[in-house]
C-alpha cells in the first residue's frame, strides 16, 4: 500500500446517494468524473475483473462464445430496427467530419444479427450463442446512486440464434440455469421475476433482481405459489361480470367543489349515504387524461380509466405504453377539448366515438355489470349507479393502475407482497424482431429459407459490483465475498519494531507463492488506528494483523464479515489461510 494508487476518505462524497456510493469512492474503488460516468481505480478493476471472469466462465460452460464489437457503431442498422427513432433523447448520437450520423451505443442487437447474417447461412450453422463484454453508453436524464443508474456502464451481452422456437426454448432454458450459477456465485440475494421486454421487444421475459431497500424496481411476490413478477408486468386478475338488473339507472347529481377523489367520497357520505355501509374511493371511477408523445413527434391523447382508491403507476403505464412517453394534459390540452370537465370528467365524453375521438382505455377489473361513481362531464357534477357495459364500454384494457400488498395472485389463490430490487440481469425470447427487419435468414433441411429467432441475455457488470457491494457492507466499510474481493488478505503491519515488518514481509511472499492474493500495508509512518480503519473500509475477506503478539510467536488473523479474531502461530498461519482459502 505504500505504493498502491489509493487514497482513502474519511468523509462521504457530497453527491453520493447510497451506501454502496458512499463507500466504493471512500475506499478508493471508484471517481467520478462526470455524472453518471466513473473511473475505475486500482482496487475497483480487480473487483470488476473478477466479477468478469466469473461470468465468462459460466459464459464457456454453455459453450458461448466472446466477440467484441465496436462502441461507436453506424446509424444504418438502428434505422433499419427502428430503434434510432424509438430511443429519443436516451442514446448519444453524433456526426463524423462528412456529416454521417453515428450512435454511441446503448446494446448491440442489430450488430449481433449482421454478423451472423453476414457469416452463417445454413440451418447446418445453428444453434449458436455468441457474447461479448462491453462499454454501453444511455444518456440517463437523471444518473443516481453511483454505479446503479449510470450513462457508461459494463453490460455481458449475449444472444442465442436458433432455426426454430423449439431450438429457442432449449436455448433460453440453458442460459438461465447459467444465470442462476453466476449470480449464486457472485454472492448476493436475488429473485427471478417474471418482466417486461421493454426496448427489445418479444415474448418469455424474466429479470434478476438483487434484493435491496434501495432499489428502483418494485416487484412482487405470492408465498402461496412462488409467482414472482415486476410490477410492470403484473396482470390484475379479471372479476367475474356482474349482475346489473337490480342497479338502478344512472342519475347525475350535485357535487360542488368535488375535484378530487378524497373530496367527492366526502361529499357522497354526506349527501347521499349509503345504507349498507360508507362510500370509499374504491366505488369510485378516476379518469386519467393526458397525450401519448412518441419519439417520431407523434402525439395521440390517451385517456385511461381506474378504481379511484388506486393512482397510475408511472412505470407500468411507461412499460405498457412504450415507445410512447404519457404526458399528462395541461391548460392548453384542456382548451381544445372544451367537452372535457377537468375534475369532473366521465366516459360521456371519451372514447373513440365520442365527440372528443379520445381513446379510452380502463383498469381490467372494470368488467361488465361494475357499478361506478364518476365525472358527469359537467363542472360540480358527477354520475351515480354508472355501470360498465350498459351505460358506457371502453375501448380497450391497459393495465397501469398501482399493485399493492394484499392484492391478490394473478395464478389463483394467495395474495401478493411488495419489495424492492436491483435489475442485474434480464433473459428473454426476442423471437424475429431483429431477424426480420436486418433479414437475417438460414436455409432449412428442406432447403427453405426460414427466418431465425433470438434470445437476448444481459447482465449488468458495473451494477453488479455496485449491487455486491450494497448487499454485504456494513458500518464500518465494504465487506466483499471471497468471489470477487479484490485480494483473499489484507495483512497489516503494525508498530515500529523492523521485526514486525520482517516477518509480515515474508508473510506475505509465502503467502504469494501458496496462491493467495494479498495486500499489504506496510506504510511505515501511518498509525496502527489509521491502518485498521483502511482494512475495514477496503473490505477484503481476511484481516492478518503481524503487531504486539509477535513476541509470543502470534499473529491476529480477523474475519471481517463477522468480526471474529483467532490468535494464530505466525508459524502455522500461512498454512492455515491457504487451506482454508484455496482448499
Amino acid at each position: 500500500m505504500s505504493t498502491l494508487f489509493l487514497r482513502t476518505l474519511r468523509e462521504d462524497p457530497a453527491d453520493a446517494e447510497v451506501a454502496s456510493h458512499k463507500q466504493l469512492v471512500r475506499a478508493g474503488y471508484i471517481r467520478r468524473a462526470a455524472p453518471g460516468i466513473y473511473t475505475w481505480l486500482p482496487l475497483g478493476l480487480r473487483v470488476l475483473g473478477k466479477v468478469e471472469g466469473i461470468i465468462r466462465e459460466e459464459m464457456a460452460s454453455i459453450g458461448s462464445q466472446e466477440v467484441h464489437f465496436p462502441a461507436l457503431l453506424p446509424r444504418e442498422p438502428y434505422e433499419a430496427s427502428g430503434r434510432w427513432t424509438e430511443y429519443g433523447d436516451a442514446i448519444f448520437t453524433l456526426q463524423d467530419r462528412k456529416g454521417d450520423d453515428y450512435l454511441l451505443a446503448p446494446t448491440h442487437e442489430e450488430m449481433f444479427t449482421l454478423l451472423v447474417k453476414d457469416l452463417y447461412g445454413s440451418y447446418k450453422d445453428l444453434p449458436l450463442s455468441l457474447y461479448q463484454v462491453q462499454t454501453k453508453y444511455r444518456d440517463e436524464a437523471r444518473p443516481r446512486a453511483g454505479l446503479l443508474r449510470g450513462r457508461e456502464f459494463i453490460m455481458k451481452d449475449a444472444y442465442s440464434f436458433d432455426v426454430d422456437d423449439a431450438g429457442l426454448d432449449a436455448s433460453y432454458a440453458m442460459f438461465r440455469e447459467a444465470y442462476i450459477r453466476i449470480f449464486d456465485r457472485l454472492g448476493f440475494d436475488y429473485v427471478i421475476v417474471f418482466a417486461h421486454s421493454g426496448a427489445m421487444g418479444g415474448s418469455k421475459s424474466e429479470e434478476f433482481l438483487a434484493k435491496s431497500e434501495i432499489g428502483e424496481d418494485t416487484y412482487v411476490e405470492c408465498r402461496a405459489c412462488g409467482y414472482a413478477a415486476n410490477v410492470e408486468a403484473v396482470h390484475v386478475p379479471v372479476p367475474e361480470k356482474q349482475a346489473y338488473d337490480d342497479v338502478p339507472a344512472a342519475h347525475v347529481e350535485d357535487t360542488p367543489d368535488t375535484p378530487t377523489i378524497a373530496a367527492l367520497v366526502d361529499h357522497l357520505n354526506q349527501a347521499f349515504p349509503r345504507e349498507d355501509r360508507p362510500w370509499a374511493a374504491a366505488d369510485t371511477l378516476k379518469n386519467v387524461i393526458g397525450n401519448v408523445v412518441y419519439p417520431d413527434g407523434t402525439v395521440e391523447p390517451l385517456a385511461i380509466g381506474i378504481p379511484g382508491d388506486r393512482e397510475v403507476d408511472g412505470k407500468r403505464l411507461e412499460a405498457t405504453l412504450y415507445p410512447g412517453e404519457f404526458v399528462p394534459f395541461g391548460e392548453e390540452d384542456f382548451a381544445r377539448y372544451p367537452m372535457l370537465a377537468k375534475g369532473y370528467i366521465g366516459p360521456g365524453a371519451l372514447g373513440e366515438s365520442s365527440e372528443s375521438k379520445i381513446r379510452y382505455v380502463v383498469d381490467p377489473r372494470i368488467v361488465e355489470g361494475t357499478r361506478w361513481v364518476t365525472g358527469a362531464d359537467s363542472t360540480g357534477h358527477h354520475v351515480i349507479d354508472l355501470v360498465a357495459g350498459r351505460d358506457f364500454v371502453a375501448d380497450g384494457i391497459l393495465e397501469a393502475a398501482e399493485v399493492w400488498p394484499g392484492d391478490p395472485c394473478p395464478n389463483g389463490d394467495g395474495v401478493l407482497t411488495t419489495a424492492r430490487g436491483m435489475e442485474m440481469g434480464h433473459i428473454f425470447q426476442i423471437g424475429t424482431k431483429f431477424a426480420e427487419a436486418l433479414g437475417l435468414k438460414v436455409l432449412d433441411q428442406f432447403g427453405k429459407l426460414v427466418t431465425v429467432t433470438m434470445g437476448s441475455y444481459g447482465v449488468g457488470v458495473t451494477r453488479a459490483v455496485a449491487a455486491i457491494a450494497e448487499n454485504t457492507l456494513d458500518d464500518i466499510g465494504l465487506c466483499w465475498p471471497r468471489n470477487v474481493a479484490p485480494y483473499d488478505v489484507h495483512v497489516v503491519a503494525t508498530g515500529k519494531d523492523e521485526a514486525v515488518f520482517t516477518t509480515a514481509d515474508r508473510l506475505v511472499a509465502e503467502l504469494a507463492d501458496a496462491g493467495v492474493e494479498v495486500l499489504y500495508d506496510d506504510r511505515a509512518k501511518v498509525s496502527p488506528g489509521v491502518k485498521f480503519k483502511d482494512a475495514e473500509l477496503i473490505g477484503v475477506p481476511t484481516i492478518l494483523t503481524v503487531g504486539r503478539g509477535l513476541v509470543e510467536g502470534t499473529v491476529e488473523v480477523r474475519d471481517r464479515r463477522t468480526g471474529e479474531r483467532t490468535e494464530v502461530p505466525v508459524t502455522e498461519v500461512v498454512a492455515l489461510l491457504a487451506s482454508s482459502i484455496r482448499g
